[in-house]
């Protein structure tokens, strides 16, 4: 029982040393190298975040979930994004209140002026 116990033990040293070796060798068999420490993949656009940016997004991933810099990186660049988007809906409603209101106060000018010039031409007549 012992000879047995003591064969598996030597199999599994084997196999051990024999996969350290293979993976110093031939290491991970990927195309790039692993990125450096303190850097990501994840990236979005500097303007114009769109929803398939978002979609595309991919995080590290480290023991407890992803890397939770990454995510207040995106999460924060996304804000400012949407702050952006909503300060130039303001602007373009401000606007389209503006020349709104001078349509309208045209529209009044050229109502009065006709009458004004009218009654002008009444008094003269």
């Amino acid at each position: 029982m012992m000879t047995i116990l003591l064969y598996l033990i030597v199999m599994a040293l084997v196999g051990a040393m024999i996969f350290l070796a293979a993976s110093a060798v031939f290491g991970r068999s990927e195309e790039l190298p692993p990125l450096p420490p303190g850097t990501t993949a994840t990236v979005l656009p500097a303007e114009d975040v769109t929803g398939a940016d978002v979609d595309a997004l991919r995080f590290q991933q480290v023991l407890r979930g992803y890397k939770a810099s990454e995510v207040d990186w995106a999460l924060h660049r996304l804000g400012l994004e949407i702050d952006s988007l909503r300060a130039q809906l303001g602007r373009d409603e401000k606007s389209e209140v503006l020349v709104k209101a001078d349509a309208s106060a045209k529209a009044e000018a050229t109502q009065e002026a006709p009458e004004t010039e009218s009654e002008a031409k009444d008094s003269q007549g």
